[in-house]
């Protein structure tokens, strides 16, 4: 099996798209940063909506904006690349023009931006994977997916921290930040686009295309549905739990956020590289294995005495970071290695689909299971994730087999 031994920052850079790519998403990061984190604020304090109206809203948005991805595979399967990624960027300027020209108390058009805004953030994991999977390949291109995510973690932070120190300003603070976010999806898009990368499968020889069927991924796509609470642990798990629960300082849950932003963009591409001496299926399980247990941990630092029972949870959760960036670095890996090309954009759209699923049932879930006590919380968690960790372990890799066996076929024919 090859392995990636060595980082070396040109090639990553080469590997992900090249120079201007990389400000695209640097750029895209850092105006999302912005806004992201802060547009309930916008809705309650700007729009003056009521918080349930705002949260219903952007839940909407999110849940409706994952429709889009069956036609995103479809298009990124037509061979467009570049196209796709500007795309995703453009339609969020759209969604914060929306933002700018909705009056005070208009939810509607609160809802329409936050739509559009969901549709972006929807459909640019899956055109960024692919984009990726077409310049890369092998370990390499593990290494420039983990890069990425490395890059965009360390914009949204950098962006969040800009948004933060701004607030003071009040609603016209929020407005204007509104507008410099549409302003740095408008370049990224602009950026992205100029890359020009396409593919024309059609136009491949038949004895050089894989032409396997789509890879079914049943129990992959299921336990990422649950891989992807892990996400959430830090926003909305931890603050809950130590706040509510534990009633600790609010500082804990600012701390472990930063901390778990640092580790990201630090460890993402070293821990993929050590990783890639294994197979991604079993980097896949691990990640559950980690999980699993940081959860555990959870669970036996918030039966501790006061005054222990913050420090010892944000130890704990260096851990299940650990685990976040295993299962970041290989889940999206695993998915493109197993896709053939011809239907590489569906498989990742059906990926994005149990990753937005996730990620929109999760703090319901979330806050359901707090609400009767820790064990109830880190006890199905942990249940949950190594159930799915067994099932990534012993899912047959069928689409793979079958174009072994058509490639075996072929040579001896």
């Amino acid at each position: 099996m090859a392995t990636t031994t060595k980082i070396q920052p040109r090639a990553l850079v080469r590997a992900s798209g090249g120079p201007r790519y990389a400000v695209a998403l640097a750029v895209d990061a850092l105006g999302t940063g912005l806004l992201r984190p802060f547009l309930l604020l916008y809705g309650l304090t700007v729009l003056r909506l009521s918080a349930s109206a705002t949260g219903i809203a952007m839940t909407v948005g999110v849940v409706v904006g994952l429709v889009c991805m069956p036609a995103v595979g479809r298009w990124l399967d037509r061979g467009a690349r570049s196209t796709v990624v500007a795309a995703s960027m453009l339609v969020r300027v759209l969604g914060v023009a929306l933002l700018l020209a909705a009056p005070a108390g208009h939810v509607w058009l609160f809802a329409t931006a936050a739509l559009f805004l969901g549709i972006g953030n929807q459909a640019w994991p899956a055109a960024h994977a692919a984009l990726v999977a077409t310049v890369a390949h092998g370990r390499e291109r593990d290494a420039a997916l983990a890069g990425g995510r490395a890059l965009r973690n360390a914009g949204l932070g950098a962006g969040a921290l800009v948004a933060t120190a701004c607030l003071a300003g009040g609603t016209t603070a929020l407005q204007a930040l509104a507008a410099v976010t549409g302003l740095a999806y408008l370049a990224a898009a602009g950026l992205a686009w100029s890359v020009n990368l396409h593919t024309y499968p059609a136009a491949a020889p038949a004895r050089d295309r894989a032409d396997g069927p789509a890879p079914r991924m049943g129990g992959l796509l299921a336990a990422n549905v649950v891989y992807v609470f892990c996400l959430n642990v830090p926003e909305i798990a931890l603050p809950l739990v130590l706040v509510t629960q534990l009633h600790a300082s609010p500082v804990w849950s600012a701390a472990i956020f930063v901390a778990n932003t640092v580790l990201v963009v630090t460890l993402q591409v070293p821990v993929t590289v050590l990783m890639s001496r294994f197979s991604r299926r079993t980097v896949l399980a691990l990640a559950g294995v980690v999980l699993a247990a940081s959860y555990l941990g959870f669970l036996a630092a918030t039966s501790l005495g006061h005054g222990w029972s913050a420090p010892a949870v944000a130890t704990v959760s260096v851990v299940c970071t650990v685990g976040e960036i295993i299962y970041a670095g290989s889940a999206t890996a695993l998915v493109t290695a197993l896709a053939p090309a011809h239907v590489l954009g569906r498989a990742l759209a059906r990926f994005q689909l149990s990753t937005g699923f996730g990620l929109a049932v999760s703090p319901a879930v979330i806050t359901a299971l707090a609400s009767h006590g820790s064990a109830a919380l880190w006890g199905s968690l942990s249940v949950a994730t190594l159930l799915s960790a067994s099932a990534v372990a012993t899912e047959k890799d069928q689409g793979m087999r079958l174009n072994g066996c058509c490639r075996r076929a072929r040579a001896g024919s």
